[in-house]
């Protein structure tokens, strides 16, 4: 048994999208160790005005998303017709593919929002299937709990502890698995992982302990290869994102919302959704 360690740790630093919307943002995720994972943000406004003008239509190729809400109500339309709303708690996915339009409204009633967004890579074979959409409701969640944790188990399988189980959004298997973690003060929890895959942990409260290291809110925990991971919580506990991915291992060219292969990839892609290709 190899124990994994934390390699490097990189910060959420301020940065806007959509109309004005403030968010944190892991950015630069193209490290070997993070495939298939690209870009991590997490959206905490506490008022309806850090929220500006929402995410109106934008378009994407060649990635999946998916928004994970911790708190308030996130409303998804978009090209193909597909319509979702998810509150407290719920998740939505989707798969770009050849190429889709959507936008990402705060509903009516939400006067702030705590989230979060992944994108994740699609091999080159699937870059330019048909798009997908999908919204499960946090009810329809994977809920654990166990000695010194609780846990939302959103995708993939996972053993904490002594449960061995899945999350309902198979769509995203094999090729990530997410679960939101919390840890109790000065829990440690060992998990086991395939060698191979890219294990990242984003702490959004309280703080882990590696190593006489502190991992505190607002960053992003890059493993090493091994075959396991202990995390320790520290004195105020933690809760977390665990993310584990099969690395696509192509290369990325990527541009805004598209991301590809190759620049001439990206170029058509351009092309395609200026000709109105995308819905």
């Amino acid at each position: 048994m190899k124990e994994r360690s934390v390699q490097e740790l990189r910060r959420a630093t301020p940065a806007q999208d959509g109309d004005g919307v403030a968010i944190q943002r892991v950015t630069g995720m193209r490290h070997a160790a993070m495939d298939p994972f690209l870009m991590l943000d997490e959206l905490r406004a506490q008022r309806r005005e850090d929220l500006g003008g929402g995410f109106p239509p934008h378009p994407h190729r060649g990635m999946q998303t998916l928004t994970y809400m911790k708190h308030g109500g996130i409303i998804h339309e978009d090209s193909r017709g597909n319509r979702g709303e998810i509150r407290d708690g719920g998740v939505q996915w989707m798969s770009a593919g050849r190429g889709i339009i959507h936008s990402e409204m705060p509903t009516a009633d939400t006067q702030g929002l705590h989230g979060f967004q992944l994108w994740i890579n699609l091999p080159a074979a699937e870059k330019l299937s048909e798009p997908r959409y999908r919204d499960i409701p946090a009810s329809a969640l994977t809920h654990v709990e166990g000695e010194g944790y609780s846990a939302a188990v959103i995708a993939g399988e996972w053993q904490l502890g002594e449960w061995l189980g899945h999350g309902p959004l198979r769509e995203l298997a094999p090729r990530a698995a997410l679960v939101d973690l919390t840890l109790h003060p000065r829990t440690v929890l060992t998990l086991p992982v395939a060698p191979g895959e890219a294990m990242l942990a984003y702490v959004y409260a309280g703080s882990l302990e590696q190593s006489a290291q502190s991992i505190a809110a607002g960053a992003l925990a890059i493993t090493t290869q091994g075959d396991r991971w202990s995390l320790c919580a520290g004195s105020a506990g933690a809760s977390l994102l665990l993310l584990r991915g099969e690395p696509v291992a192509e290369p990325v060219a990527q541009y805004g919302p598209f991301v590809m292969n190759t620049p001439a990839e990206i170029e058509q892609a351009i092309r395609d959704y200026q000709a109105g290709e995308f819905g």
